[in-house]
């Protein structure tokens, strides 16, 4: 039997091409609109900021490396190139998932550590410091992706055939600890460490808004707006493990179980939906973020009906100065109202 060729029906490829060809555009035009943000207000971004752009960069390069090549195979009826982009496939859709996972993992526990500490991300979080966890994600995944090349592990088509990744149906018994370990460490530990990091800093929100309440202070919008950056942490994290976490346990059960194997519809659902991770970020950013928003009609703006030099500076140097102002308040906000912040039964650090 080919393995390369498709084990759906014609018109269900069809429509797995033009369901693949709207998630790469969509996610190109996303992400690209989130590094035009990013490079727009550059001098103004604070070091922890990075590390969303960095998140972008690998949702952008998935979408452009490999989202066209599947939708052509899907159109073909076939995957095309055989063995070479096969290999090529898996190994860049691992590369990606990977470093996409653990840059997550950092951006949480960068969140935590200031939220702990205290301090504004520009004081506690050098723009070193993100370069280096920066190279230190690229690094692992790499690494992780070059694991079989080398011999532990494989790369192979999907059991529906329009897709490459890791040959799960050949790793039951040859790969099985490759499975384990990268289940472990680039799925289930990832999560548990994301999860405990916003637990404590959802936490660490929760005593701040009692303090307040309870001391008949109305909520300042400092802490309003911390809220809506944490919800849009969180809904970023959630949204790559929900997206993900279907597609690792069908593949592992896929391994651990024995018989007959699973329909190709069963693999390819979980599948598709993994590859929807890349397109979530944008639009969280979008929805909740008043200031990607703004920046986002302005270049519309400037794209559709243009505007003139002075018009640009006018409202560039407005941004600026606001945000500056708003910079300055959040950082001493935070302080006072960390400061002031307690936890439930903590008796000694309740407010005088």
């Amino acid at each position: 039997m080919d393995i390369y060729s498709s084990k759906l029906s014609p018109v269900l490829d069809i429509g797995v091409g033009v369901f693949l060809i709207v998630i790469a555009g969509l996610s190109i035009v996303g992400n690209v609109l989130v590094l035009v943000v990013a490079y727009r207000r550059s001098s103004k971004m604070k070091p922890p900021e990075m590390l969303s752009i960095n998140l972008s960069v690998t949702d952008l390069g998935a979408a452009i490396s490999m989202y066209p090549l599947a939708a052509l195979s899907a159109w073909n009826h076939r995957w095309l190139g055989g063995d070479g982009t096969c290999v090529y496939y898996g190994l860049v859709g691992f590369f990606f998932g990977t470093a996409s996972i653990m840059n997550l993992t950092v951006m949480a526990v960068v969140r935590f550590a200031v939220s702990v500490n205290k301090l504004s991300p520009r004081e506690q979080i050098s723009r070193r410091t993100v370069k280096i966890l920066c190279a230190w994600i690229w690094l692992y995944a790499f690494t992780w992706a070059l694991l079989p090349i080398i011999g532990w592990g494989r790369y192979g088509p999907e059991p529906f055939g329009l897709s490459c990744s890791l040959a799960w149906r050949w790793m039951k018994v040859d790969g099985f600890s490759f499975v384990i370990t990268i289940m472990c460490f680039n799925l289930a530990f990832p999560s548990l460490i994301i999860v405990t990091c916003y637990f404590g800093i959802s936490l660490k929100l929760y005593c701040t808004y009692r303090n307040c309440i309870k001391g008949g202070l109305q909520i300042p919008n400092i802490v309003k707006m911390n809220r809506r950056l944490l919800i849009i942490a969180i809904l970023i994290s959630a949204g790559f493990i929900v997206s993900w976490t279907p597609y690792g346990l069908v593949n592992l059960w896929y391994v651990l179980r024995s018989g007959d194997p699973l329909p190709p519809e069963v693999t390819l659902l979980p599948c598709l939906f993994a590859k929807c991770a890349t397109v979530y970020n944008p639009l969280i950013y979008y929805t909740f973020s008043k200031r990607f928003k703004r920046e986002v009609r302005h270049l519309c703006t400037l794209c559709c009906i243009g505007s003139s030099p002075s018009q640009v500076v006018v409202n560039q140097s407005g941004d600026s100065m606001v945000s500056q102002r708003h910079n300055q308040a959040t950082v001493i906000g935070i302080n006072q109202l960390l400061d002031r912040s307690y936890c439930p039964g903590d008796a000694n650090n309740a407010p005088g």
